[in-house]
């Protein structure tokens, strides 16, 4: 009995000394230094990191509706200065000349043709050439307004050249969707942005979104709409630019924008209780830092090009904004 105990401690002394040996080596191991790198056998540098792309500021905003003013909002599209000016030229000017001349006359009458100035009222019926002419000339007036409103009007439905970048905007209840068909299919989640988190950039509360519509400057673009639930418009009053957002229809229509610059708009269909907070944001940047942007995310790449991006996991404040409701929201990653 006495040499068995002694012999399984014996055993057990050996057992653990040869564990330690072999946590020993393999400690040993891990704490070993790395073997030195030349940087001229490094792998291949790679494109710019993503975050590369910094959203504009405030003071980039062109097209947001301002406190006492009236009339349209300054045009930054291409449609929108052929609508601007069809307006303020030629629509308000006849606008303005009717009233007054109208005016004049009802003044006149009741100056001239008043029961005291004429105690014995006059029984003429017709006169040829007054009915000849208010007849004629409202006909010049809208054959002269006809001309360039339709002009005008086809000018909104031409179609999207084909080189034309597609972006699909889905309407959900309450926030928008932006799909870049041509870029890789990835889809950008917007929300209306906090009222703190606005304040603290000098944005407008309720206009702003925490994810933007990118669009490159000077490009015709096809804007594709649909609505996963209910009926919703996309409108942005400084582009010119609305089109309505049906359940199991896609419209589209294109749009240019001239300038570099933030635009606003807003959901522009009555679509439920939160209609009023799901605000459209537009940033146009230039081609290039268009293209950067697109590659910071997972699957994004150049119109054109054959390979996407590298996936990579979502950053934290990218997590932090991205929707409750949507599938996916569109993850940063490096450029590719």
């Amino acid at each position: 009995m006495i040499f068995g105990e002694i012999a399984r401690k014996v055993a057990h002394i050996s057992g653990f000394l040869a564990l330690s040996g072999l946590s020993g080596v393999a400690l040993a191991q891990e704490v070993a230094p790395a073997p030195a790198v030349d940087p001229a056998a490094a792998a291949p540098a790679a494109a710019p990191a993503a975050g590369a792309f910094q959203p504009f500021g405030a003071d980039m905003i062109n097209g947001q509706p301002e406190a006492g003013a009236y009339g349209f909002q300054p045009q930054y599209s291409e449609i929108g200065h052929d609508g601007l000016w069809m307006h303020d030229a030629l629509l308000m000017p006849i606008i303005t000349v009717i009233t007054l001349f109208v005016l004049a006359l009802l003044l006149w009458v009741v100056v001239r043709f008043n029961k005291r100035a004429n105690p014995v009222a006059s029984k003429t019926s017709h006169n040829t050439l007054i009915e000849v002419l208010w007849t004629v000339i409202p006909v010049l007036i809208l054959l002269v307004i006809a001309v360039p409103s339709i002009r005008l009007l086809a000018a909104q439905y031409e179609a999207p050249p084909e080189d034309a970048i597609t972006i699909k905007a889905t309407g959900y209840q309450w926030y928008w969707g932006y799909t870049y068909v041509d870029n890789g299919g990835f889809e950008v989640i917007s929300n209306m942005m906090s009222e703190a988190d606005a304040a603290a950039g000098g944005f407008p509360h309720q206009l702003e979104a925490d994810n933007r519509l990118v669009v490159p400057v000077g490009v015709p673009l096809r804007i594709q709409t649909i609505g996963a639930d209910v009926i919703h418009s996309f409108g942005i009053p400084s582009l010119w630019f609305k089109i309505d957002a049906v359940p199991g229809r896609i419209n589209e229509r294109v749009l240019t924008i001239t300038e570099p610059g933030i635009y606003y708009g807003q959901c522009m269909e009555l679509c439920g209780a939160r209609h009023g907070y799901m605000p459209i944001a537009i940033e146009a940047r230039t081609m290039e830092d268009y293209n950067t942007w697109v590659l910071e995310h997972a699957g994004g790449k150049i119109a054109g090009a054959e390979e996407p991006a590298p996936a990579a996991e979502v950053a934290p404040e990218a997590e932090a904004s991205a929707a409750p409701a949507p599938e996916a929201s569109a993850s940063a990653a490096p450029a590719a």
